[in-house]
């Protein structure tokens, strides 16, 4: 049964938006690594298919099951091998087992179709994903980009330099290159796989998306800085900001499940990351007037979205309308919290909003409605050459995609406080 509950619980932080399928199934160090990581794929690959049948069942109401548990075993009961384990989870599995192959058979009727593989939309058939290039951020905490390439060319890996246009981030076997945006990214052809290479083990590398790289590349806090990364887990952006402060500073970096500050306190520790104050706390629970934060300059916020934007999440199954729209209104309504909550810290200068969805409503108009009640913060000019702007009527953002950036969906706003408002800031604090 361990198989199936280490699944589930990688299944729930692939939906929860908390890391990359492959790095949790990698660094969740289980016994039979390869077994796992099939069962996962296929479960996430069939997600939709598979959450049609069990709600149609009842199934949760029937068994108790959370649905990323029910998820795994009803994949291996109807469309696997076949369950791998016994007793208990086994009898309850089998005693539902017909009422959830009528289900997959009245689907496949209803569609016309014969094979379990034909119900999958061409997106999960030939996911973007699959094409997109494997980037790799290097960790100037412990080395250099310079020493990265050099031994990468010793283990066999051929260097064409730096980019100088998009097209050439179409890569193909061992060749790589340099990123034309992003000084510290490295780029390989799409299945480049690196979770057993020494340099990822030993935290030299990180394998992270170039738009999720993007964050704390714009925000640039110096050395020194004191800077808070709002919600921060799982970590990638965190250790990002530490090896841009060469971990000279304080990061304050919040995220309210424990879990996965617990995952992320690792993966700091692997990056070298000494700089950071972890906190199992809300965000907007954090008092913007308590002393230990008087010196915070930079924060980065990039709150719960909808994952939109991320290519394993998405799902292009006729969805509720309603209830999506319903949906994005409440996760708008509390990133436009968040934001105005950010703003409150008195010595803000900067900050950096993102988001890892394709949505206007949560990206445009929750900068836009933000601006409206903050006439004291602008937003800056993002990235001259980057060739996906925000929609109007605001440019200055940044978005990218699979097709235009070749990078995941995401969204980046960066917001600056006005001199004049820094001004006043800076008397009333020598006032007070």
């Amino acid at each position: 049964m361990a198989l199936y509950l280490k699944a589930a619980e990688i299944m729930e932080k692939v939906e929860g938006k908390q890391g990359a399928l492959k790095t949790l199934v990698y660094d969740s160090q289980f016994k039979n690594i390869k077994q796992l990581f099939a069962l996962v794929c296929e479960t996430q690959k069939f997600s939709s298919i598979l959450q049609e049948i069990i709600e149609s069942t009842k199934l949760l109401r029937h068994t108790k099951l959370k649905m990323p548990l029910a998820k795994v075993l009803v994949y291996d009961l109807l469309i696997g091998q076949g369950l791998k384990c016994g007793g208990s989870w086994k009898a309850m599995m089998m005693k539902h087992r017909s009422r959830l192959q009528a289900e997959l058979a009245r689907m496949k009727v209803k569609q016309k179709v014969s094979r379990n593989e034909d119900l999958l939309p061409c997106s999960v058939k030939h996911p973007a994903g699959d094409q997109l290039p494997r980037y790799v951020r290097v960790n100037t905490l412990k080395t250099t980009v310079e020493d990265v390439v050099d031994y990468l060319k010793r283990d066999g890996f051929s260097y064409l330099g730096k980019a100088s246009r998009l097209e050439d981030l179409s890569l193909k076997d061992r060749y790589f290159l340099s990123d034309l945006h992003l000084p510290e990214l490295l780029v390989f052809s799409p299945k480049t796989d690196f979770h057993d290479h020494f340099l990822y083990k030993a935290g030299h590398i990180v394998l992270q998306d170039k738009a999720s790289c993007l964050p704390a590349h714009l925000l640039s806090p110096s050395p020194g800085s004191h800077i808070i990364d709002a919600c921060a887990a799982p970590g990638n952006k965190t250790s990002q900001l530490a090896a841009i402060m060469k971990n000279k500073g304080r990061l304050f970096a919040f995220d309210l499940d424990g879990k996965r500050l617990a995952t992320m306190s690792t993966l700091l520790l692997r990056a070298g990351v000494t700089c950071q104050q972890l906190a199992n706390q809300d965000f907007l629970k954090v008092d913007p007037d308590n002393p230990q934060y008087k010196d915070v300059e930079y924060i980065l916020l990039d709150p719960s979205c909808s994952g939109s934007g991320m290519v394993c999440l998405q799902d292009n199954t006729s969805a509720d309308q309603e209830k999506e729209q319903a949906r994005l209104a409440s996760l708008a309504s509390f990133q436009l919290r968040c934001l105005n909550h950010a703003l409150r810290f008195p010595r803000l200068k900067r900050l950096v909003y993102s988001t890892c969805s394709i949505h206007k409503q949560e990206n445009e108009e929750v900068v836009a409605a933000c601006l409206q009640q903050n006439p004291g913060f602008r937003l800056v000019p993002l990235l001259a050459e980057w060739p996906e702007r925000g929609l109007e009527p605001l440019p200055q953002c940044l978005r990218a995609s699979t097709a235009k950036t070749l990078t995941h969906g995401f969204f980046v706003a960066l917001l600056e406080k006005h001199i004049k408002a820094l001004k006043v800031c800076a008397h009333i604090c020598v006032v007070s």
